[in-house]
């Protein structure tokens, strides 16, 4: 019998490729080290994104593989992630404790943004990560609702905010610092200073991704953010509607100009299930979403269902992925969370946490 070599062992896993990177796993340097004893082989594969939900299957997937090939008896292969900072704006730089910053945005209101969101980010931990949210919708804070978080962040030196926590994800918002009720009567210039300061002063605990809930549209928030706020990657939320994805064009449009990557596209309220018969219903329109990722070829990260559940788990502030986490509606979420941090690992590395700040005193 032959011996099997370590190429066979390295050919064999090229045959399969990841449907969150769509790239061999060979490809994307994710397969760490190949040792071949015998018949005997072990596989050691380290992902750039969290993958809690996939990893078993993903082993599965390798060992049939690798043990289809002749001469193999014995395989082993061992899952894992670690979670690297990616470059920004080049003008910027990142903030401390925090590795990714993922932007969250839409054209338009009313499309199920910040939902998105507070699952995306519930997701993300779920699947692995050390997640946080900011909420940068200053005239309507939603993620303090959604989230079920009451009260006032804690400020130990009476200058920074220590991050509120629920579920395991650290969050800031205005909503925090005001009563619900209030309105934020303000001006342009005082909305982007105090987002400048809610990201800038937060106490964030090393996050491997900090997901940022953006208003609506393409104004002053949105610049900001551009300009000023270090983003790995934006995602953008849209319906089917035609008018809907009209506004989402514009939005992946700013990015692209600001030179802020975008990881994808996902399309919320895509189908309607009837709750009585089953019956599957395009309300919005159909493939919209799709259709658009194509066009600027840009990813199609997911679909998620017009359901009610959605809003009434979100609205009683235990989101869809920590009330029903082994729900469909769940999965796709974290599949969508998969897909979007696997996009992002492809990006290029930022090595700037790593190096050390030189200070020049006069003595």
């Amino acid at each position: 019998m032959a011996e099997i070599s370590r190429e066979q062992v390295e050919s064999a896993i090229k045959e399969f490729i990841d449907p969150n990177l769509e790239k061999d796993l060979v490809s994307s340097k994710a397969v760490k080290d190949i040792q071949v004893q015998g018949g005997k082989v072990s596989v050691n594969v380290v992902l750039g994104y969290p993958a809690k939900g996939y990893k078993d299957e993903l082993a599965d997937i390798l060992k049939k593989k690798i043990a289809s090939l002749d001469g193999v008896s014995e395989v082993a292969v061992d899952v894992s992630w670690k979670i690297a900072a990616h470059t920004v704006q080049k003008s910027l730089k990142p903030i401390d404790n925090v590795k990714n910053i993922i932007a969250v945005a839409s054209g338009k209101g009313g499309v199920g943004k910040s939902t998105t969101a507070v699952n995306l980010a519930l997701a993300l931990s779920a699947e692995g990560a050390t997640v946080g949210i900011l909420d940068a919708d200053i005239y309507g804070p939603s993620q303090p609702r959604m989230l079920g978080v009451h009260g006032q962040p804690e400020s130990v030196d009476g200058k920074s905010l220590e991050p509120m926590m629920s579920y395991q994800l650290q969050s800031m918002s205005i909503g925090y610092l005001i009563d619900e009720e209030t309105p934020m009567i303000w001006r342009g210039p005082m909305v982007t200073q105090a987002l400048e300061q809610l990201l800038a002063d937060t106490n964030w605990k090393d996050l491997d991704y900090l997901v940022i809930d953006l208003p609506p549209g393409t104004g002053d928030t949105q610049l900001t953010l551009a300009q000023k706020v270090p983003v790995s990657g934006a995602v953008i939320v849209t319906t089917p509607q035609d008018i809907a994805l009209l506004d989402a064009r514009k939005g992946l449009k700013m990015f692209q100009k600001v030179e802020v990557p975008v990881l994808g596209i996902v399309e919320n309220m895509s189908i309607h299930i009837c709750s009585n018969c089953g019956h599957e219903e395009h309300i919005f329109g159909e493939g919209g979403g799709q259709r658009m990722s194509e066009d600027y070829d840009v990813d199609f990260l997911g679909a998620l269902p017009l359901d009610k559940r959605i809003r009434e788990e979100t609205d009683s502030g235990k989101p869809t992925v920590v009330a029903e986490p082994d729900s469909r509606i769940s999965q796709i979420y974290r599949e969508i969370a998969r897909r979007t941090a696997a996009k992002l690992s492809l990006h290029g590395k930022s090595y700037a946490q790593k190096f050390p700040s030189i200070v020049i005193q006069n003595n």
